[in-house]
């Protein structure tokens, strides 16, 4: 409407509905990761010239629990190569690895299980794990329990590796990543049956909060796009556009298909 002196005034717009609890994540607050009691970051050592031309020799001091992991961790101690003091890596630690061991690391360290290799001199078909997606970048891929790559194979020049990832999926890296050889301790952690929420309870409080998780359509239509109705149901299609706007987008977001996949699986 107008204003006294002719000045057009716009009313404010009543905002329906309540921020839902996708939006909510995103900002963090609450929802951020329990970090306090935690270890530290896992990583390989820093790629210096030692092991980039030969190798340095570490010795497991522990074997630890993260809190929030549910791979166990190895403290490992190596001495400095440029200065007078020694330097402690928490790594992943695989199966068989155990305190009092000594680990190499370098390009001309042996192929034992424990030790990290750059990929070029590892051997064809062997599991590794903590691999480098990009050369220095101390471990990205295969950091889970249980979890480990195989390397495919290098290419003829020598510059390129292909491993397969612990989905299946296959991906070419730099022959110079390197990777521990072996797998993942903690294995067959899900085999174990939940039993109660208690168990549930104590695994997520020290991750993040993410657990109980209400489902959508238990909730009102002013929480949620699924919400409401005098049954619990959805009412709609849950495939979701890629470009839709916040407080739409939950379901299955851009979803190339639904439904249960049928037939063998394809191997690419």
């Amino acid at each position: 409407d107008m204003g006294a002196q002719g000045i057009l005034v716009q009313e404010p717009v009543a905002i329906m509905g309540r921020v839902i609890r996708g939006c909510r994540k995103g900002k963090g607050g609450i929802f951020v990761a329990k970090t306090r009691l935690r270890n530290g970051a896992v990583k390989l050592g820093k790629l210096e010239y030692s092991e980039r031309n030969g190798y340095c020799k570490g010795l497991v001091k522990e074997i630890i629990h993260d809190p929030g992991r549910g791979a166990p961790c190895a403290r490992i101690v190596f001495r400095d190569t440029y200065r007078f003091k020694l330097r402690k890596e928490l790594m992943v630690a695989v199966e068989g690895l155990h305190t009092g061991q000594f680990v190499y690391c370098g390009a001309k360290a042996q192929l034992a299980s424990g030790n990290v290799l750059p990929l070029k001199n590892i051997s064809e078909g062997m599991l590794v794990s903590q691999c480098e997606e990009k050369s220095g970048d101390r471990g990205r891929i295969a950091r889970a329990s249980g979890c480990s790559c195989q390397l495919v194979g290098v290419s003829d020049d020598g510059k390129k590796a292909r491993i397969k990832l612990p989905s299946g999926k296959k991906k070419t890296v730099s022959s110079n990543c390197r990777a521990i050889v072996g797998i993942v301790a903690g294995g067959g952690r899900l085999e174990k049956p939940v039993l109660k929420a208690g168990n549930n309870h104590h695994k997520y409080r020290v991750k993040r909060n993410c657990w109980p998780k209400v489902r959508g359509c238990a909730m009102n239509p002013v929480e949620h796009p699924h919400g409401g109705g005098n049954h619990q149901h959805v009412g709609h299609p849950t495939t979701m556009s890629r470009f839709a706007c916040p407080g739409q987008k939950v379901g299955m977001i851009a979803a190339r298909r639904t439904g249960i996949l049928r037939g063998g699986k394809k191997n690419k």
